[in-house]
């Protein structure tokens, strides 16, 4: 029978965890609010440009564009993964790197893992990839932890880079997007070549100097936003994930808690009771 000792020495164990979990979650529920307000703006402007150059990309005589060459077979492709640095996320993680794996086996299941290139951003699926015999194609951890535009920029430049060199075909970006606090969809989006939405209006633009000149300043624009946008939401995802699990183990600590204090004060009054029957027992004799 385990002894009132031990019993006392768990609860003071969960008491801590309790304690961290409780902090973590309040941690966590801030950086998601601050992350929701962020995401919310730039995604309100992002949808509003791909809406521009999506009109734009629509007009007549429009010369194409390398952004939106479209390969007849695709022999080489860059993945960018988003995931976070740390873990006590619940399946944030893991449901990216399945996302990866399905993502290679139904797109392109013909290819070599040679030519199917990385991005891990973050810490967790770096080495997840790095585990299932992909080289990662960089360190972008820093991008995880402080999202931040200039380093967004900065990749979405080499895969623009990679693109337009012809050293992929295609590009797609695996993420979880926050769609809820309590639900984060794990998400796949071509990046390049670029597909225009199709609007319901014809677009009546004035456009100078010229259409081209619009389109080659605008694309990137576009690309390196689009990047900064995902790693925003995948940033929301995470914390929202992160707040929901704390949540859920701050509540099964307060249950483990009331039935280890249940179980406490009914070995500590059997134990009372016990000395009673003794003392009352050595008096009667």
């Amino acid at each position: 029978m385990t002894s009132l000792k031990e019993i006392k020495g768990r609860i003071s164990s969960i008491r801590n965890i309790w304690k961290i979990t409780s902090a973590m979650r309040m941690i966590a529920a801030a950086k998601l609010h601050r992350a929701q307000g962020a995401v919310a703006n730039v995604l309100l402007y992002e949808q509003r440009l791909h809406e521009m150059l999506s009109a734009l990309l629509s007009l007549e005589g429009l010369i194409s564009s390398p952004y939106t060459r479209t390969p007849k077979e695709v022999k080489r492709v860059a993945i960018v993964a988003f995931s976070s640095n740390s873990s006590l996320c619940g399946a944030f993680n893991m449901n990216v790197l399945k996302k990866v794996n399905a993502t290679i086996h139904e797109r392109f299941p013909n290819l070599r893992p040679e030519d199917i290139l990385i991005f891990p951003v973050g810490r967790r699926i770096h080495d997840a990839v790095l585990r299932e015999g992909y080289p990662p194609q960089g360190d972008f951890q820093k991008m995880a932890e402080k999202p931040n535009y200039s380093d967004a920029a900065l990749l979405s430049r080499r895969l623009i880079e990679l693109f337009c060199t012809h050293q992929v075909d295609s590009i797609v970006i695996v993420y979880n997007h926050y769609k809820s606090m309590a639900m984060q969809v794990p998400t796949v989006e071509s990046y390049l070549p670029f597909a225009p939405t199709k609007g319901d209006r014809t677009p009546d633009f004035i456009v100078e100097p010229s259409q081209q000149k619009l389109l080659s300043l605008l694309l990137p624009k576009v690309l390196e936003l689009k990047t900064y946008t995902i790693l925003l939401d995948s940033s929301t995802a995470e914390h929202a994930a992160r707040t929901i699990a704390m949540q859920t183990a701050t509540e099964n600590a307060e249950e483990l808690l009331n039935d280890l204090t249940l179980i406490y004060n009914k070995s500590r009054q059997q134990a009372i009771t016990n000395e009673l029957l003794d003392i009352v027992g050595g008096t009667a004799r």
